[in-house]
C-alpha cells in the first residue's frame, strides 16, 4: 500500500465528523485491502466510537484477521462508552478464549464497564498478570468501587497505591463524596501536592449533593481556573438546594465569562425556573435549544416538562413531552405531576396507562404517588382506589394519598379503618389529611382522636395546630379553641418561617418576604398597597367608570 495513501487514512479516520466520511474511508480501505488489518481496524473502531456507532464498530471488527490487543481493547472500550457493559464483559472473555493477553488498558477499560462484584475478579486476575500496581487500574478500581457505594474497598485500593496522580485522587475526592464524607474528601484534596481543575470540580459536586453549599462557593470562588464543569456543577449546587436566584445568576456569570453551556447546566437552569416560576427565562433557555429539538437532550426535555407544568403552562408542558423522542422515567413522572397539579385527573390517568403500555420504562413509587395525587385533587375516588389496589408494596406516602381521596371525599370511617390497618406506622402527613377532612365535614369525634395523633407526632408544627383550632371553631367549641391556643404558648409553637412570594418581571425574579425589607422598591410598595387598601375600603365613595 503506498504510503501517502496509508497517511491519508490514518489522517482522514482520525478527523472523521461524520457517518458519511466513515464510510467513505471504510470503502477505501477495503479498495485497497486494509479493512482486514489490525492497525487499522483499531482506527476504524476509535472513529466508530466517537460517532456513537458502535454497530459499525462491531462489524468491522468481525471482518480482521487475528484482532490484537490493541483492537480487542479498543472496542471494551468503545462498548463501555456506548452504553453496553454486558456486551464488553462479554467481548473481554471472548479475548481470552482467543488467547489474546489483556494489557493494562484493557483492565482499564473492563473495570470501568463491570461491576463491583465482578471487578473483583478483573482485580484477582490484573495482579496475577503483574498489573496490580498499574496507576491506571488502581484508579480504575477505585473509581469502580467509589460508584457502588464500596468506600472501604476504594480506600483500601488508594491506600496501597505506590503512587498517585491527580486522576486517582480526583476518584478517591468523587468516591467519599458519594457517601457524604466530605471531610475524609477535604483531606484528600488538601494533601494532592498539586489541585486539578477536576479536583475542584469534585469538591464542589460533592458539597452540593451534602447541602453545603456555602463550601461549595466558597471553593468556587478561589478556584484559581474554571472550566464548563465548575460552573455547571456550581449551578446545579444552587438549583439541588433549591437557590434558584443564585443559579440562574451563576448561568449569566458563566455566560459573561465567554462559557459556552451544555446540556447539563441548562437543565439545571431551567429547573432553577421551575422552583421559582420564572417561565420567560426557562422560555429562553428553550428557545436556545429548539434547533436541536429533534435531537433534544432526555434530561433536558424533562426539565422543560417539569418547568412549564410548574409554572402554570401544562399546555406547553404536555407539546414538549409528546415531541420529545426518548422519554426516561423522570419525564413520564413530570408529566403525570403536572397534570395532576392542574387538575387534570383524567389526563394523568391518560398518561399513566399510556406508561403502562409501553416496556421500556416502569413505573416507580413516584409515578403512583402521582397518579393517585391526580385522583385526589379531581375526586376521582374508585380510579384512586384501583390504582392504589395495583401496587405491590406501597409505601406510607401512598397511604397518605389515599387516606386524602376518601376524607376529601367524606368518607371518614373508610379513611379511619384504612389508617389502622396499615402494615406501617403512619406518620404526620397521613393524620393531617384525615384531619383536614375531618375539619371539611365537621367531623368532632373522628377529628379530636386524629388532632391528639398529630400532636403527638408533631408537637412542634404549627399548622397542626392550626387545623384542631379550625375543627373546634367550627363547632363553636370556644372553651377546647381557648386550651389549644393556651397549650401553643405554653410549648412555645409559632410559624416556622415567614410567607414569601416571588414574581418574575421583564426577565428578573422579584422575591418577598413577610415583614421583609430587603428588595429596594419595599417601601414604594407597601405605599401602594396602603393606598389600595384605603381605595377598597372607600370603594362605595369611588365614582362609577
Amino acid at each position: 500500500m503506498l504510503p501517502c495513501l496509508h497517511r491519508l487514512i490514518i489522517t482522514g479516520l482520525r478527523e472523521c465528523g461524520s457517518l458519511r466520511d466513515l464510510k467513505l474511508f471504510h470503502a477505501i480501505g477495503i479498495k485497497i485491502g486494509a479493512h482486514r488489518e489490525t492497525f487499522f481496524g483499531n482506527q476504524f473502531i476509535a472513529a466508530c466510537t466517537r460517532l456513537k456507532r458502535i454497530d459499525y464498530a462491531k462489524a468491522i471488527f468481525s471482518q480482521l484477521w487475528n484482532p490484537n490487543s490493541f483492537v480487542f481493547n479498543a472496542l471494551i472500550r468503545g462498548l463501555h462508552l456506548c452504553s453496553a457493559p454486558a456486551e464488553a464483559m462479554e467481548l473481554y472473555r471472548a479475548m481470552l478464549r482467543a488467547g489474546v493477553c489483556p494489557t493494562g488498558f484493557t483492565f482499564t477499560d473492563v473495570i470501568k464497564a463491570s461491576d463491583a462484584e465482578f471487578g473483583e475478579a478483573i482485580q484477582a486476575q490484573a495482579m496475577k498478570l503483574g498489573f496490580g500496581a498499574d496507576v491506571f487500574v488502581q484508579t480504575a478500581l477505585v473509581d469502580l468501587y467509589g460508584n457502588s457505594g464500596r468506600i472501604m474497598d476504594s480506600k483500601k485500593v488508594f491506600d496501597g497505591m505506590p503512587s498517585r496522580d491527580a486522576v486517582s485522587c480526583t476518584a478517591m475526592i468523587s468516591a467519599h463524596a458519594r457517601v457524604g464524607d466530605m471531610e475524609s474528601a477535604l483531606r484528600v484534596f488538601e494533601d494532592m501536592p498539586e489541585r486539578g481543575t477536576p479536583a475542584w470540580n469534585a469538591m464542589i459536586a460533592g458539597y452540593g449533593c451534602s447541602g453545603d453549599v456555602n463550601s461549595a462557593a466558597s471553593l468556587f470562588a478561589h478556584m484559581p481556573q474554571r472550566d464548563l464543569v465548575s460552573w455547571t456543577s456550581m449551578i446545579s449546587c444552587y438549583s439541588q438546594n433549591k437557590q434558584p436566584i443564585l443559579a440562574i445568576q451563576t448561568f449569566e456569570a458563566m455566560e459573561a465569562a465567554g462559557v459556552a453551556p451544555d446540556n447539563v447546566a441548562i437543565a439545571s437552569l431551567i429547573a432553577a425556573c421551575a422552583d421559582l416560576g420564572a417561565m420567560d427565562i426557562g422560555r429562553a433557555a428553550h428557545c436556545r435549544i429548539l434547533p436541536g429539538f429533534s435531537c433534544m437532550d432526555v434530561f433536558v426535555g424533562s426539565a422543560l416538562v417539569d418547568m412549564y407544568a410548574k409554572c402554570g403552562s401544562l399546555r406547553s408542558s404536555l407539546m414538549v413531552f409528546f415531541k420529545l423522542r426518548r422519554r426516561n422515567l423522570f419525564c413520564w413522572n413530570a408529566a403525570i405531576e403536572g397534570a395532576a397539579a392542574h387538575g387534570g385527573g383524567v389526563a394523568a390517568l391518560r398518561l399513566f396507562r399510556l406508561l403502562d403500555e409501553q416496556d421500556e420504562v416502569q413505573p416507580n413509587s413516584v409515578t403512583f404517588l402521582s397518579v393517585l395525587s391526580a385522583c385526589t385533587h379531581a375526586g376521582l375516588v374508585e380510579e384512586g382506589r384501583r390504582v392504589f389496589a395495583a401496587m405491590v408494596a406501597p409505601e406510607v406516602e401512598h397511604y397518605g394519598c389515599v387516606v386524602d381521596l376518601l376524607a376529601r371525599a367524606g368518607r371518614l370511617e373508610e379513611a379511619m379503618e384504612l389508617v389502622q390497618s396499615m402494615p406501617v406506622e403512619p406518620n404526620a402527613a397521613v393524620w393531617g389529611a384525615l384531619l383536614g377532612g375531618c375539619r371539611n365535614y365537621g367531623d368532632g369525634r373522628i377529628g379530636g382522636a386524629v388532632a391528639s395523633q398529630l400532636i403527638a407526632h408533631q408537637p412542634g408544627e404549627s399548622g397542626h395546630y392550626s387545623l384542631f383550632v379550625g375543627l373546634y371553631a367550627q363547632e363553636q367549641e370556644w372553651p377546647q379553641v381557648a386550651a389549644i391556643r393556651a397549650l401553643m404558648k405554653r410549648r412555645g409553637v409559632e410559624k416556622a418561617s415567614p410567607g414569601a412570594s416571588s414574581i418574575e418581571l421583564g426577565g428578573m425574579v422579584h422575591e418577598f418576604t413577610v415583614s421583609g425589607e430587603r428588595h429596594p422598591d419595599c417601601k414604594a410598595v407597601r405605599r401602594l398597597l396602603v393606598r389600595l387598601h384605603y381605595l377598597m375600603r372607600h370603594k362605595e365613595q369611588l365614582p362609577l367608570g
